[in-house]
């Protein structure tokens, strides 16, 4: 069973979020703040950490900056009053691979958790290779012409679907049912952000992001 690292210094969020791990069957440790989680992460592994943003001594952006640039791989969902498009793009731009605003919904929380480890967890295929651009979902590796590109889990499971699919038009809805895997009822502008962030990291490739004003997003493989 994934061990999961909970931080949030409110402690009616901490019961409440600690209550349904404990029901879903999951082991975790509860903090108050981030230098609290960033020394526990020290001596233990976790699987999942669900980060405060707003929080003293330490907060939620800064234990996720700090642990992704120790290799933390751990699945990020980051909770938080913010909402603003430069709110997301600066959680996603420190590695946070899922977000959500306050007050939110524990079972939904719950559910975005299984369905990001499941995903995790779930190998398609063989690799695909698009005109140099290879992508392993094995190994969840991404290099063009033997050059690694460094992708995010998010960004690694987008490229991945969207590849799958190269040449189609896909809906922001599809993107995010797709990733997320259920009927997502949150920000759209969740999948502007990480296209936002994936285009510039496709630049060195034959790969295109093309976007469809009202439409959606296609993958574009130049010949």
């Amino acid at each position: 069973m994934p061990h999961i690292c909970l931080v949030d210094d409110e402690q009616n969020i901490r019961r409440l979020v600690a209550y349904d791990l404990k029901q879903a069957g999951y082991t975790f440790d509860a903090c108050e703040n981030g230098l609290e989680a960033y020394t526990l992460s020290q001596s233990k592994k976790y699987d999942v950490f669900i980060v405060d943003w707003m929080m003293p001594v330490m907060d939620g952006l800064c234990l996720v900056k700090k642990l992704r640039a120790e290799g933390v791989g751990a699945l990020i969902i980051m909770l938080t009053a913010k909402s603003e498009e430069e709110d997301l793009i600066e959680a996603f731009e420190s590695g946070v691979d899922d977000y959500m605003t306050k007050p939110f919904s524990s079972r939904e929380l719950l559910l975005r958790i299984k369905t990001h480890l499941t995903r995790l967890s779930h190998h398609r295929g063989q690799s695909l290779d698009l005109k140099g651009l290879t992508i392993n979902p094995i190994t969840r590796e991404v290099k063009y012409q033997e050059h690694s590109i460094d992708l995010t889990k998010v960004e690694f499971d987008l490229l991945s679907y969207l590849a799958h699919h190269n040449d189609q038009v896909l809906s922001r809805d599809q993107i995010l049912n797709e990733l997320w895997g259920f009927d997502y009822d949150g920000d759209t502008r969740i999948v502007d952000v990480h296209i936002s962030k994936l285009r510039p990291k496709l630049e060195v490739t034959s790969c295109r992001l093309k976007s469809l004003r009202g439409i959606g997003y296609r993958l574009e493989v130049n010949v």
